[in-house]
């Protein structure tokens, strides 16, 4: 159900790969609420997703782009700006990689090399795209841009490895441009931190099945999903949040502010006896 709380706003939405990305959602939710869209990943992206299709369903044109890359970005807005008749209200980074991840190498062993690949990918791109955003003056007055995180940024989870310093980068980011952005131009700059969700990338991630059950034990409400993701993006895309910016909001079922839980201490409690002998000593294997 539409609430056009996008009516007639334009965005950019980076990211969208398949239907398991939270951009697609996004993109979708956008403009069932209203917006015009124009969507953009990598070339290879491009070819090897789903983006034509998502673009064909949405009537959005699709501007592949490496978003490390500046000459691409000053592409994708200026020509964005072109299709949708002016600048754009919105904008969203999804963008995020790992080669340590993907090649399992662990954090007291990174490449470096690949370590600035992690780096470049998934946090600098957001700095490179907000600068050019400003100077080609792209993003409207009160725009509202949203960039994806999650909470490894405060804290230590096994297996997310390096992407827990790009996150950390990238929300440092969102502080740092918000501030300018917001002074000068009255656009807000925001990071949502999303509970851990299913997609492409995030199945790239040790161990993801189980940290998605135990943030799911862990949370009073329960893990959100990509579907829930969206309807808060576009929130933060409406008006109704104009005087909101700088902040990393968690969209995680109160996962970030919990110690324990129930389900999460009855879980533990039951995988501890499996391991105790008659006497409560731990049985080592």
């Amino acid at each position: 159900m539409s609430h056009d709380l996008l009516k007639g706003k334009k965005g950019i939405i980076f990211g969208a790969l398949n239907d398991m990305s939270i951009a697609w959602k996004v993109a979708e939710k956008a403009v069932e609420e209203g917006a015009t869209i124009t969507l953009s990943n990598t070339p290879i992206a491009v070819r090897m997703g789903q983006v034509d299709e998502l673009a064909k369903k949405l009537n959005a044109q699709v501007i592949p782009a490496d978003a490390t890359s500046v000459e691409d970005l000053q592409n994708v807005f200026s020509k964005s700006v072109e299709i949708l008749g002016g600048p754009v209200d919105f904008v969203l980074h999804s963008i995020g990689m790992s080669p340590n991840v993907r090649k399992k190498r662990t954090y007291d062993d990174l490449d470096y090399n690949m370590l600035e690949k992690t780096l470049d990918i998934s946090a600098i791109s957001f700095h490179k795209m907000l600068q050019v955003a400003k100077k080609q003056d792209a993003i409207a007055e009160y725009g509202s841009v949203v960039a994806l995180t999650y909470v490894a940024a405060q804290r230590t989870f096994f297996g997310y490895n390096d992407m827990a310093d790009a996150k950390s980068l990238l929300e440092s980011i969102a502080r740092s441009f918000g501030y300018i952005y917001g002074r000068e131009k009255n656009v807000r700059i925001n990071t949502i931190s999303q509970s851990p969700t299913p997609t492409t990338a995030g199945n790239g991630v040790k161990g993801m099945e189980h940290l998605m059950d135990f943030a799911n034990k862990m949370s009073p409400l329960g893990n959100a999903d990509a579907e829930e993701c969206a309807n808060y993006c576009v929130m933060m895309f409406s008006d109704f949040t104009r005087k909101v910016t700088m902040q990393n909001l968690y969209h995680d079922g109160g996962f970030s502010s919990m110690g324990m839980s129930l389900r999460a201490m009855n879980q533990y409690s039951k995988g501890f006896e499996e391991y105790t002998d008659e006497n409560g000593h731990i049985i080592y294997g």
